[in-house]
């Protein structure tokens, strides 16, 4: 049988409850990394949203290889990791998401374990199923999969999105992902079929440098300094400040070391703003949760929430919405 077709995802657009809302499911949107799972001769290769191959970060989701009863098939989910309170948490996961080592990941399996929610099915044994609507889909992926300790597909809500937005919010979720029953898989494509709706604002950033810490902080980063890419330029965005855990910190500061240069990446930055700052080659992306645009284009009151290895520095514009 000929190899499995390499796809991409289907993102969704930004924006407000799709009407009229029983034209469409509704997902909670979890907080982690999206992932296209591959079964193939009886193994399971993880593929991230920029085309990285993470399986080796997340052994304990091996075993979905014997949950499809033997055929080849092409997976669309999150990986996640839940919190004390049993939420998932894109801070547990910020340890799982950059690590390579054997040993390590061996620990992080048993004290920070992840958990894969499949919400698509691409690919069933010999053909495609994204020209299917996503009901068809659907049902495909709950008669394919057999329920594992480390992978589930979480319900959807066939009713009005209010209810599953007032869930999420309740449950301290991220928001909802609202999908017509009648649509297909579109790979690689931002669709207007799937929207996110969301309860917090959050902005994907490219990190550029950072100024200096005080205090307590005096040895380590204080605060970051990012940028979004608008015309070919990358537009800075202003300095975060909050949201490190001190373990941030330092995996930041390993992170940032050998990426040093001399001056700064942005393209909008003041005198006065760049003043006693050190710069790094604009490689690495993070995302932040924050209130609003300024007038000047300056994230308002942003708050850390980890890096994307999963994103490409290319890619990261200003959301519109």
């Amino acid at each position: 049988m000929a190899a499995l077709p390499a796809y991409a995802p289907m993102m969704a657009r930004l924006g407000p409850l799709p009407e009229p809302q029983g034209d469409y499911a509704h997902e909670m949107k979890w907080d982690g990394v999206r992932a296209l799972g591959y079964v193939e001769d009886g193994t399971l290769r993880l593929v991230s949203r920029n085309g990285r191959d993470i399986t080796p970060a997340y052994p304990e989701i091996a075993g979905l290889a014997g949950a499809t009863g033997g055929q080849p098939t092409v997976l669309d989910g999150e990986i996640v990791a839940f919190d004390e309170q049993g939420r998932p948490s894109f801070e547990a996961l910020q340890p799982r998401m950059h690590q390579r080592d054997p040993l390590r990941i061996r620990h992080l399996v048993v004290t920070t374990p992840v958990t894969y929610l499949l919400f698509d099915v691409l690919h069933v044994g010999a053909g495609t199923v994204i020209g299917a609507a996503y009901t068809e889909r659907r049902r495909v992926l709950e008669d394919l999969v057999r329920a594992g300790s480390h992978w589930a597909i979480p319900p959807y809500y066939s009713g009005g999105g209010e209810q599953a937005l007032a869930d999420s919010r309740r449950m301290g979720l991220e928001g909802v992902v609202a999908k017509r029953l009648v649509s297909a898989y579109r790979p690689g494509r931002r669709s207007p079929d799937w929207v996110k709706v969301k309860n917090v604002r959050t902005q994907e950033v490219v990190v550029g440098g950072w100024r200096p810490g005080e205090g307590r902080r005096a040895d380590t980063i204080g605060s970051l300094l990012v940028g979004v890419n608008d015309g070919g330029l990358l537009r800075y965005a202003g300095s975060v400040g909050t949201g490190f855990t001190d373990e941030a910190l330092r995996r930041l500061g390993e992170r940032l070391a050998p990426l040093r240069r001399d001056t700064p990446p942005f393209s909008g930055i003041s005198r006065e703003e760049a003043r006693g700052c050190g710069w790094v080659e604009p490689v690495l992306v993070g995302e932040v949760q924050f209130a609003e645009w300024t007038g000047e284009g300056r994230l308002r009151h942003p708050s850390w929430r980890g890096l994307r290895d999963d994103k490409d520095p290319g890619e990261v514009v200003r959301a519109e919405g």
